[in-house]
């Protein structure tokens, strides 16, 4: 088994002819979420990954393996579901809604500018039908957003920088409350 351990966000630096050149693995995102796991690789090979607790695999990452070869990370097409607005009396605004209550359950999703995706859930499903979305179940690959905790920051589609400088906001103290025998208001 050929060990991997080192990780090239998005192949980040690498010539593209060497990427294109490089062995591929296929993973689902139940995969791709795993820091250790084993799998073939386009040219056969057995691949045993080590990454870091909580490291996460996104289609498109380079792993390097003890050999020195390359191997993209290509995400597999899997079941999920694709909601879109209402074409009928439906806005965008009701993917920003979905999204909320989605996000208010803790679900893996997937934000795109005309449509979300989630992985399948017949009770979710109803709850955003009922909601007027258009929900239909397709094999796709799942990109799942990282969260605004996750590590390694964030990316954007072209190059720019965020400035670096300081913000200090200053607040005013508000008034002590405290909870006590004499306090007048219900919780």
């Amino acid at each position: 088994m050929l060990k991997t351990s080192k990780i090239i966000p998005q192949g980040q630096g690498l010539a593209p002819a060497l990427i294109r050149r490089a062995a591929r693995i296929e993973a689902d995102w139940d995969l791709r979420q795993k820091s250790r796991f084993e799998a073939a690789d386009s040219r056969g090979r057995s691949i045993g990954v080590f990454l870091a607790r909580g490291t996460v695999l996104r289609g498109g990452d380079v792993l390097v393996a003890e050999d020195g070869s390359l191997i993209r990370v290509i995400a597999a097409p899997q079941k999920v579901l694709r909601i879109t607005a209402c074409a009928k009396h439906g806005s965008a605004f009701d993917l920003t809604r979905a999204a909320y209550h989605l996000g208010n359950r803790h679900v893996p999703i997937e934000l795109q500018s005309d449509h979300l995706k989630i992985e399948p859930d017949h009770v979710l499903a109803d709850l955003l039908r009922a909601m007027h979305l258009t929900v239909n179940e397709v094999l796709e690959a799942f990109e799942p957003e990282s969260g605004a905790y996750a590590s390694g920051g964030h990316a954007h589609g072209t190059a720019h920088e965020h400035s670096n400088k300081p913000v200090i906001a200053i607040q005013a103290a508000a008034p002590v409350h405290v909870h006590g025998p004499h306090c007048k208001h219900a919780h």
